[in-house]
């Protein structure tokens, strides 16, 4: 029966994952919602019923069928696959936020920043709940005062979503479940619209000219792409990318216009964005049905 629920399990998730596809016709909140709840709703959903198959056992019987050892052992080697990958993930993480605390704090636009000797032209927040500001002295060279101050205002839009943490975890979520469909698409959709959200932000600190002049400016002359607990500037795979925030960019009074009279209907996606998350709690309930 175990294998029966696993089977099911598998091709709902496929299902699932099978159902997204970009519509560039809807606002960035309803493609940013419509993602992240195809992304996550699958992977939860496996996870949830890897802990049901484990919190069961491999003994006893579930309605007429008895139990093994082969879905417990899959179960097992799944939750024990994704635990030691988070435990390296945060690993990996903390020595890199370790490493950029030994680089010197300067002061630019009377933000504290930590100015790594690189010619290359790169910002970035890197860490967790409260992550460093980063800026290569390349960067400091090749931008005047206005366009630094776009780009520092980008960077203080993922802290202000606090994006490095939420991205750490949508990492590993996308690293344990690569071999789900469309899962890397999916992840540059995420990445797409985190940038055009910091983007749309920093435009209504400074001028949007500035952040796109900006942009192009250290697209240019660099490009590094980060790790999931890194936010940068110049984050702008695949190649697409690039124009969209240029055209969101020189665009952003009406885009702006466009949000604001999707508040009501923003409002309503959220709560159904709760209610699919608990779908995943659903293999927990066939548990009470195992003898």
């Amino acid at each position: 029966m175990h294998l029966t629920i696993l089977l099911l399990t598998l091709a709902i998730v496929c299902g699932l994952r099978s159902l997204w596809q970009i519509d560039l016709s809807n606002t960035w909140n309803d493609r940013w919602q419509r993602t992240l709840i195809l992304f996550l709703l699958p992977p939860l959903l496996l996870f949830t019923s890897a802990i049901a198959m484990i919190w069961m056992g491999p003994f006893g019987r579930m309605m007429w069928m008895n139990e093994g050892w082969i879905t417990y052992d899959l179960a097992l080697i799944f939750i024990g696959f994704v635990t030691i990958y988070l435990l390296s993930l945060a690993v990996n993480s903390y020595l890199t936020i370790h490493k950029v605390r030994t680089y010197p704090v300067s002061s630019a636009h009377d933000l504290p920043v930590r100015v790594v000797d690189a010619i290359a032209p790169y910002s970035a927040q890197i860490g967790f709940w409260q992550p460093e500001l980063i800026v290569t002295q390349g960067l400091l060279d090749l931008l005047d005062n206005a366009h630094l101050e776009a780009v520092l205002a980008h960077e203080l839009a993922h802290y202000r979503y606090r994006d490095t943490f939420w991205f750490f975890w949508l990492g590993w979520v996308r690293r344990v479940t690569a071999w789900l469909p469309q899962t890397e698409a999916m992840w540059q959709e995420l990445l797409s619209l985190r940038e055009l959200r910091a983007d749309r932000w920093a435009s209504q600190q400074t001028d949007p000219l500035l952040v796109a002049e900006a942009l192009l400016t250290v697209v240019q002359n660099n490009v590094i792409y980060p790790e999931p607990f890194c936010a940068a500037f110049n984050n702008i795979a695949p190649v697409d990318r690039l124009t969209q925030r240029i055209e969101a960019l020189m665009t952003i009074e009406s885009a702006n216009a466009d949000e604001q009279q999707n508040i009501t209907h923003k409002e309503s996606i959220d709560r159904w964005f709760y209610m699919y998350l608990l779908l995943t709690l659903l293999p927990l309930a066939i548990v009470p049905f195992h003898h």
